[in-house]
């Protein structure tokens, strides 16, 4: 009895103690919970509080609150979506909503970092506790929705919710690895790949299914044949999906040989590239085109016949104007370069009697020759293998039978043949093609097979460091004396910029600070290498005709060298890319890649005089203008200085209706390229260095605009979407970064591209934008108060400072990125 006694006292003690304790930490909690209570910064509520609120539970809790969805999971992207937050006390009385409350939503794509813009309204309802959210996604995936009071999460907020792709849309939908032109053997199976895509691009893996396979279909009619009756016979399609690749795999299967059009519909609806041409070859036909295309070094020929050609006369006057065109930017033609040519330039027209000629094909052109008296070569026609030139498919000629072709590379007159073999020549000019673009006519195949064959060009010259020591002061000529003894392995090297009495070292920065600064003092037009032809042409330069005495054609070389340096920067990826900092007339591109003038450059380059003279002798009867084919150059005080002829005795010669296009392409001619072609000529010598034009030719004029400068407008979505936030505090998160990006979305272009220059040494960014920016634009948490930001160009840092307010922000962001673009130092 004593020791149960003694052990129900102790007992006692012990449960006493235990109670002692939890009344303790009872009331420590309680008195953190009402101080938190009664300090709560919202200031429309404070001083309304007291203890007796709290112990009744008259407030708002977040965890009482309740969130209800206004749609079924899961949703299809695009949509306006909603869902309603109901607000309540903590004793669960409903709270009115109109109050301020603090109420914080943020919806985010868990994937790209992508956050939503929302919207909050309050019910107009009597004591309504309800706010209602709206947003939209367009991006597909999986999304968290935070709900937030006063940092306090709502119920069970995060929430997550996925939305997925739209319908098919066909205008979006592409076949991978295009081709405007397939070559196909009898009776072999071809597999296409269509990559769905509904209205904002997103893959529609959830529509690859058996269900919505029997929505595509491909229609195909014969060309060039006597019959073009239905060809359903002709070929079979089978469709099957590959839903982890998010494809549509279209199998095709020819049972007859010939040319023929293809169009692929999505519910009766062409594909963005689903309509292309289709060459179907017998086997033995298809061993002759490898033959052919495995062995470029023997002499390829076909026999044919000319149907039409572009001339307009035999006119003398004519003769030597087209000549002189014929022989402006024509790629090397080897042994042939001994070779005649003969007048082509003017309007297509048929020829009296066929005229036998002779098609010889490489890989890099497709040229169209007469022998005088079986032995003298007369180069007739000239076509480049590249994507601009293009094949139309007919029937047999009205004399020999044999099925013709026209042959149209936009510029040149277009020319008919009638050819024996007109398959297999059309087919080896085909399969050169897709060699020489890498197997694919999407700009993004193109470019990775630009840069993997200029990579290779330079693989065997060493990748060393090469130092230059540049003044800021006089960058120009100290960069010029700099790599005044550079051959083609310095140029390839890894340049190292060092500036005069500046203590950075390079990482990088300083680099791309140097490129960006050398094309702006090249392409800048008060420097007076280049020029504008208006002041509205949206900053396009061209070479500049009226130079001064003092910029010697060496400089184009040298700003030709720098383009091709960029283009080789960015061919190494990572952190190497570089843009050239300028926006090139189409004309000069034009020139770059090997084309020739046409009057249509007018209306992009030099908008006014498209305008007021090219189109007023187009849509005019110029029978009484009294124009002549000469062109009068004026000094800027007025004087008539000369006359110059764009044909010989053109001084002579009136324009006509019938001879007005051929007048404005010789009047482009002059003014867009003769003009500067030993600028040109300079300029492309610097760039083939580095760059072979074969490897150009690939692009047209806007991809070589988009390889060479990237995008040129700064999508702050894409910024936001792409940006990656290192460190920092709940208020840098939760407003500094609020605050940042509202006074982003306010900066126009310019200032954005301050701010990109200021961050990343360029004001420009890659193909691909943010994405493909190299390393990510990074934006850290700087460890001061209410400084001016500050960056590591090399890394793509901004170091963003906290600030008590937008305005303060708004204020020294602006001033560092207009202020302190430029120059380096040590931190």
């Amino acid at each position: 009895i004593f020791y149960v006694t003694h052990i129900l006292s102790l007992g006692g003690i012990t449960v006493s103690i235990i109670a002692f304790v939890f009344t303790i930490k009872f009331l420590c909690e309680l008195a953190a919970r009402v101080v938190s209570f009664l300090q709560n910064d919202d200031p429309a509520r404070h001083g309304d509080r007291s203890i007796y609120d709290y112990v009744r539970g008259n407030y708002l809790d977040p965890r009482s609150c309740k969130v209800s969805w206004d749609w079924k999971e899961p949703q299809e992207v695009g949509q306006t979506m909603s869902f309603r937050v109901q607000l309540f006390y903590k004793n669960g009385q409903p709270f009115p909503a109109h109050r301020p409350v603090g109420l914080r939503v943020n919806i985010t794509h868990i994937e790209l970092a992508l956050e939503v813009p929302v919207t909050q309204e309050v019910l107009q309802e009597p004591k309504s506790n309800v706010v209602k959210v709206a947003f939209t996604v367009r991006k597909a995936g999986r999304y968290e929705v935070a709900v937030k009071l006063g940092g306090l999460n709502v119920a069970y907020s995060p929430y997550y919710k996925i939305f997925q792709p739209g319908t098919v849309v066909p205008s979006k939908t592409k076949i991978a690895y295009h081709f405007s032109t397939l070559v196909l053997t009898y009776g072999q199976q071809h597999t296409l790949q269509i990559e769905p895509r509904d209205e904002y691009g997103n893959p529609t893996s959830n529509s690859v299914s058996l269900v919505d396979e029997v929505n595509y279909s491909m229609h195909v009619h014969p060309l060039g044949t006597v019959d073009e009756e239905s060809s359903d016979d002709c070929y079979s399609t089978s469709v099957s999906s590959n839903k982890p690749q998010c494809q549509v795999l279209m199998r095709l299967t020819f049972r007859k040989k010939g040319c023929f059009r293809a169009c692929i519909s999505y519910r009766d609806q062409p594909l963005s590239n689903g309509e292309f041409d289709i060459i179907v070859l017998s086997e033995n036909e298809k061993n002759c085109v490898e033959k052919n295309v495995s062995t470029p070094g023997i002499s390829i020929y076909f026999e044919a016949y000319l149907y039409s050609m572009g001339t307009y006369s035999s006119c003398p006057w004519q003769f030597l104007a087209s000549s002189q065109l014929a022989l402006q930017r024509r790629p090397s033609m080897g042994d042939d370069d001994e070779e005649h040519d003969s007048p082509v330039e003017g309007q297509s027209e048929k020829v009296k009697k066929p005229k036998k000629v002779y098609c010889y094909m490489s890989p890099k052109q497709f040229s169209v020759k007469e022998f005088y008296l079986k032995i003298i070569p007369w180069r007739l026609f000239t076509f480049r293998v590249c994507p601009g030139t293009k094949f139309t498919y007919h029937g047999p000629d009205p004399v020999h039978k044999y099925l013709t072709l026209v042959v149209d590379d936009g510029i040149q007159p277009p020319v008919e043949l009638s050819c024996k073999d007109r398959n297999i020549m059309a087919a080896t000019f085909i399969r050169f093609l897709h060699k020489n673009i890498g197997g694919s006519e999407t700009f993004q195949d193109k470019v990775n097979f630009f840069q993997r064959e200029l990579r290779h060009i330079h693989s065997k010259r060493p990748r060393t460091k090469t130092c230059l020591k540049i003044s800021r002061h006089s960058l120009l000529e100290s960069s010029l004396k700099a790599t005044r003894n550079f051959s083609v392995s310095d140029w390839s090297k890894n340049f190292e910029v060092v500036f005069q009495d500046e203590e950075a070292l390079d990482w990088g920065g300083p680099r791309r600070e140097w490129f960006e600064l050398i094309c702006k003092a090249l392409f800048d037009t008060n420097n007076q290498l280049f020029t504008r032809f208006s002041d509205n042409n949206q900053g396009l330069v061209h070479p500049n005709a009226d130079r001064p005495p003092h910029l010697r054609v060496k400089m184009y070389e040298f700003a030709g060298r720098v383009v091709g340096k960029c283009l080789y920067e960015s061919a190494l990826g990572g952190a190497y890319k570089q843009l050239v900092r300028a926006r090139f007339t189409r004309s000069f591109l034009a020139q770059i890649i090997g084309l020739r003038m046409n009057y249509k450059y007018f209306e992009t380059d030099d908008e006014e005089f498209y305008k007021t003279k090219v189109c007023f002798i187009l849509n005019n009867d110029v029978s009484e203008m009294d124009l002549l084919f000469a062109e009068e150059k004026y000094s800027k005080s007025g004087h008539l200085e000369k006359v110059v002829e764009l044909i010989s005795g053109g001084a002579q010669i009136a324009v006509t209706n019938e001879n007005k296009i051929h007048y404005l392409n010789l009047l482009a001619q002059y003014r867009l390229a003769s003009q500067v072609r030993d600028e040109v000529e300079h300029f492309l010598k610097g760039l083939n260095e580095l760059v072979p034009e074969n490897l150009l030719a690939i692009f047209d004029e806007n991809e070589l605009e988009l390889l060479m400068c990237g995008t040129g407008d700064i999508n702050v979505q894409d910024f936001k979407a792409h940006a990656v936030i290192v460190g920092g505090s709940w208020h840098f998160r939760e407003k500094v970064m609020k605050w940042f990006w509202a006074v982003v979305s306010s900066f126009t272009q310019e200032e954005l591209a301050r701010l990109l220059q200021f961050t990343t040494g360029s004001s420009q960014l890659p193909p691909g934008g943010f994405n493909t920016l190299c390393p990510s634009f990074q934006i850290i948490a700087a460890p001061t108060h209410s400084t001016l930001p500050t960056a590591h160009t090399c890394f793509n840092q901004l170091c963003l400072p906290t600030y008590d307010s937008y305005e303060e922000l708004h204020k020294l962001l602006k001033l560092a990125i207009s202020e302190g673009s430029e120059g380096f130092g040590m931190l």
